[in-house]
């Protein structure tokens, strides 16, 4: 148990892996970050897969990664011993540590951020219906001009 300050502090972390990264290195990275939370007197709230997806700018020449999301409560120390630990890891492309409102409770931090993504891919959803609708507009007023 490594000693220090018993402040425990919410954070999140969104972790972009390499696209080959095998299930048994992402696992064994999440492995080693919850150990390494445990050991700063913390604990893991949440994990969430949310599987290979296509990068807005590409890293590299990678144009896909697979994205992780976790909520843990933890001493601010271990941020520092999570950061040095996956710069090192070869298949972690991208990390980013947010502090999270102490004055919140967790359970409020991760049902805000689930319904977040839910109005998000609602919005995602109704865009692609709008556009699905000017293809087929579009469609059929090339159908009616090549009739005429």
């Amino acid at each position: 148990m490594v000693k220090g300050t018993e402040v425990k502090r919410p954070y999140e972390v969104v972790v972009l892996m390499h696209p080959d990264a095998t299930v048994e290195q992402q696992k064994a990275l999440f492995t080693k970050n919850k150990e390494t939370i445990k050991n700063y007197n913390g604990n893991v709230q949440m994990v969430e897969t949310w599987g290979k997806r296509t990068l807005a700018t590409p890293i590299g020449k990678l144009k896909k990664a697979v994205f992780f999301h976790s909520v843990f409560e933890a001493n601010p120390q271990a941020i520092a011993e999570l950061e040095r630990t996956m710069r090192i890891n070869d298949k972690v492309l991208r990390f980013a540590h947010t502090a999270l409102d102490e004055r919140t409770s967790m359970a409020k931090h991760i049902e805000a951020f689930k319904k977040g993504l839910a109005e998000s891919a609602q919005r995602e959803k109704e865009r692609e219906a709008k556009a699905q609708l000017r293809r087929q507009a579009a469609q059929q007023a090339r159908m009616e001009r090549d009739e005429e």
